[in-house]
């Protein structure tokens, strides 16, 4: 497992403008180009960083961010967020402490044929193990970027 250091979490950061280019980010770090492309692939390669394109779901017309939380009948929470995870819509799965067992973010698309009840009924309900779960409608964000997987 690689270490993440200062320098790493300043790369890291670096890269939430996601073209700067290596040459500016070891000029603005004081390190050599080589030295930032070999940590930023060493991250990429140990899964702690992924270079990728994001939206802000609130600027795509029909598009939107719903939360499902799950409360669960099962003890492996690990297991059921990564098969909950496989969805279609689901941008991420969290394990969570307190009333419910599991959060979603789901990335939804009218415009696509793809709403909550498609998901609902034609996801959700294959998913075996789900005692109870509450909607949210994400109506207004701040910095919610995520990427487009409809």
């Amino acid at each position: 497992m690689i270490k993440i250091d200062d320098t790493n979490l300043s790369i890291i950061k670096l890269l939430r403008e996601g073209r700067k280019s290596y040459k500016v980010m070891a000029e603005e770090l004081s390190l050599t180009e080589n030295t930032v492309r070999s940590r930023v692939n060493k991250l990429i390669a140990e899964n702690v960083l992924k270079i990728t394109g994001l939206i802000d779901p609130g600027a795509l017309p029909g598009h939107q961010v719903i939360i499902v939380a799950l409360k669960l009948d099962t003890v492996e929470l690990k297991e059921k967020a990564v098969e909950l995870s496989q969805l279609k819509g689901v941008v991420s799965a969290s394990i969570t402490n307190g009333r419910y067992d599991c959060f979603l973010y789901i990335l939804l698309s009218d415009e696509q044929g793809f709403g909550l009840s498609e998901f609902l009924d034609g996801e959700l309900s294959r998913v075996a193990g789900i005692k109870d779960y509450e909607t949210f409608v994400v109506y207004k964000s701040v910095n919610l970027k995520i990427p487009y997987i409809i």
